[in-house]
Parts: structure tokens; C-alpha cells; sequence
């Protein structure tokens, strides 16, 4: 259809809202670390945060210092389903289009830097913030159908890919535990993603738990290097609404052949459907499997005769035609594995890399990260 090639690069990529911080507070256990167990026992711990700092200090724990910066770049690629499609035209009725517009393809690509400040607030609780800027592209491939006597057929298809900016910000939270060069963590965040062709911002929640192991250097026992496995979860506000200029979609020059082409298939599956109806007998009109097909044909032909009406409006008046949209989406996986590895080289620096794959949905996330006590 073809004022919708271009409405979904209002599909937004999600997962600018990944960070972590320096992996956990560890529990340092074992005969042969005594000395550095007492050693911790015996700090002075003089800062604001995290809260109760001295008396985990005081049972052996080794902690992070409090207050984090880090920068990441992100790229992701995933595969998203697109349903409950509706358009209107002019601020007119609204007219969905899940029976003739079939997706057979939407994948959304995206680039882009995360900065983070963090603190923990407790010995176990990291809390951050995210602001990102991205790049991002939606590709579409997808078919229009109507029917006629024999039943549905793809009378066109189209394949899109529209490029924008995002600006992402939100917050997060992170529960951590350590033990041993042990540790494991459950990253919680929301964003909203702000693009100038919706409504309102894009809402995203990603929960990442993840399980690792800590590798600390013999002669530098403040270097060490963390690898873990985990998962990536992705839940997307359902619903995207927008308001669209007519002659963002296409070149006005291109809509009156489309909206006629349109017109002369119409005309010819009515009459299809119309010579198949009128050639039954009373007996095979009474059949409820001819009348179930009949009222699918009229419902989906007359629907298609609207929007086609509505479009012809834009040919007409295409300085000032707008085009309203809305549009169901979610991820074709809500999960995808993750495996990472973060190299401390001080307390002050870690340096970090992270991929996600299997399922429908690919990442990978480089970042820097400065941490100071406050």
C-alpha cells in the first residue's frame, strides 16, 4: 500500500539503555587469601556512598569505588513484528490494514554512543543513568493483498528503508552479589526513546541477568579480568502512533499512478467476487462457508476502496495532506544470549566488550569506564 513504505521507520531500535557497572562487590574467601581478607578488615572506609561501606568493608568485602563514568558504543540488529496497522488520512477515520498488508520482513539496524554516570548506593545496588545518541534504520519488505473468487492475492509489494535519529535517555538498577571471584548480576533499566515522527517518546524495558567469573592478576591484585554468559531481555511499548506529511512518503509526481493502479485492481476483484456471488444458487448463498467468504471479500475490498480514496485526497491536495498512523510492534525474541569480559586495569579504568546473539536479535557493546570515590 502505498502510504505505508515509509511510516515504519518509526520502528525504533532498542538497546541503548545497556551498561554495566564494575561487576560486584566480592566477598574475598579462602586459607591461602587471609592476609589480604585481614588487610580489607583493617580499611578505613571514609566516603558518602555506598551506604553501609564500612561494615561490609569490616566482613571482608572488597568493594568498587562509588562513583562511575563509562561510554559505550553499541551496535544492534533485530528482526521485529508489525501488526494492528492503521492509517488515516487528513485527521479522517482511521482504517486498519492487517488484512491487506502482509510484513514479510521488518529489521531494525542501529549505531550509536551510551554515556552513564553510576553510583552504588548500597555494597550490592549500582544505580545509573543513560543518555544515547543513535543512528538507526528500519528495513520493511512487504506485500499487499486483496481478494477476489479464488481468495486472497498479492496484487503488490514494496521494500523500504528509512534512516533517523534518536535520542534515548531513562535509568536502571543493578542487584550484584560476589563471592570468591564469583558474581552475579540482574541489570534492570527503562528508557524512552525521543524521534521527531512520533507522538511521544518510544518506552523500552531490558532486563540482562548475567553470571561470571572475576580472574584477578597475582602481582597486581587490583587488575583483573571478569568473563560471563547471560541473557538479554527486550520488552517494547506496544503501540506507536505519528502524524506524517503526505509528501515524506513519496514523491507527490508518483502518487496519482499508484492511487489509479490501485483503482483499476479493485474494480477488477469486485467484480471478480461480485460474478462468482451472483453465479450461486440460493441453496450455496445459505452455506456458511460461502457467506464467511463473501463478507471477508466485501469487508477487506471496501476497506481498500477507503484508503484509496483517502490517498486520492493527497494527489489533490498534497501541499497540506497529512497521514496518521498506528502500528502494534514487539521483538520476534524477547531473549537472546550474551557472553562478555571486562578488563580492569586499576581501580580507576575497566574496559569492556559484550556480544549478544542467537535468536533473531544481534549486538555488540565496546565502552570505557572511569570510577572515582565519593
Amino acid at each position: 500500500m502505498l502510504m505505508t513504505s515509509r511510516i515504519f521507520f518509526v520502528i525504533l531500535i532498542f538497546s541503548f539503555g545497556t551498561a554495566s557497572a564494575q561487576y560486584t562487590t566480592d566477598k574475598v574467601v579462602g586459607a591461602k587469601n587471609k592476609e589480604v581478607i585481614d588487610s580489607i578488615k583493617k580499611v578505613e572506609y571514609p566516603y558518602i556512598f555506598p551506604i553501609w561501606g564500612q561494615k561490609v568493608v569490616a566482613k571482608g568485602f572488597k568493594i568498587p569505588k562509588s562513583g562511575g563514568l563509562s561510554a559505550q558504543y553499541l551496535y544492534q540488529q533485530s528482526d521485529i513484528i508489525i501488526h494492528d496497522l492503521s492509517v488515516g488520512f487528513n485527521n479522517g477515520p482511521m482504517y486498519n490494514l492487517d488484512e491487506i498488508i502482509r510484513f514479510n520482513s521488518a529489521v531494525a539496524t542501529s549505531n550509536g554512543l551510551n554515556i552513564r554516570p553510576d553510583f552504588w548506593l548500597f555494597p550490592f545496588l549500582n544505580i545509573y543513568g543513560i543518555l544515547a545518541k543513535s543512528k538507526t534504520s528500519t528495513a520493511i519488505g512487504a506485500g499487499v493483498w486483496i481478494p477476489d473468487s479464488s481468495g486472497f492475492h498479492e496484487i503488490g509489494s514494496f521494500k523500504t528503508k528509512a534512516n533517523f535519529n534518536a535520542t534515548t535517555y531513562g535509568f536502571g538498577i543493578t542487584p550484584t552479589f560476589g563471592i570468591g571471584g564469583f558474581f552475579m548480576a540482574l541489570d534492570m533499566n527503562v528508557t524512552w526513546s525521543d524521534i521527531d515522527a512520533l507522538d511521544k517518546p518510544a518506552f523500552i524495558f531490558i532486563l540482562g541477568p548475567r553470571i561470571g567469573k572475576n580472574i584477578a592478576f597475582k602481582n597486581k591484585p587490583d587488575r583483573n579480568i571478569a568473563f560471563w554468559t547471560g541473557g538479554f531481555r527486550v520488552h517494547m511499548g506496544s503501540t506507536t502512533t505519528g502524524n506524517l506529511n503526505a509528501s515524506e512518503l513519496f514523491p507527490i509526481d508518483q502518487w496519482e499512478d499508484k492511487v489509479n493502479n490501485g483503482y483499476t485492481k479493485l474494480s477488477s476483484a469486485q467484480e471478480s467476487v461480485d460474478t462468482w456471488w451472483n453465479g450461486l444458487t440460493s441453496t450455496e448463498q445459505k452455506n456458511p462457508v460461502n457467506i464467511a467468504k463473501h463478507e471477508t471479500a466485501t469487508r477487506v475490498l471496501t476497506t481498500y476502496g477507503k484508503v484509496l480514496d483517502g490517498a486520492s485526497q493527497v494527489v489533490s491536495n498534497a501541499g497540506d495532506a497529512s497521514i496518521q498512523y498506528s502500528l502494534s510492534k514487539k521483538p520476534k525474541d524477547m531473549w537472546n544470549f550474551l557472553l562478555g569480559s571486562q578488563f580492569q586495569l586499576n581501580r580507576d579504568w575497566m574496559f569492556r566488550v559484550e556480544a549478544g546473539f542467537l535468536g533473531s536479535r544481534t549486538q555488540i557493546i565496546a565502552g570505557i569506564q572511569y570510577r572515582f570515590d565519593f
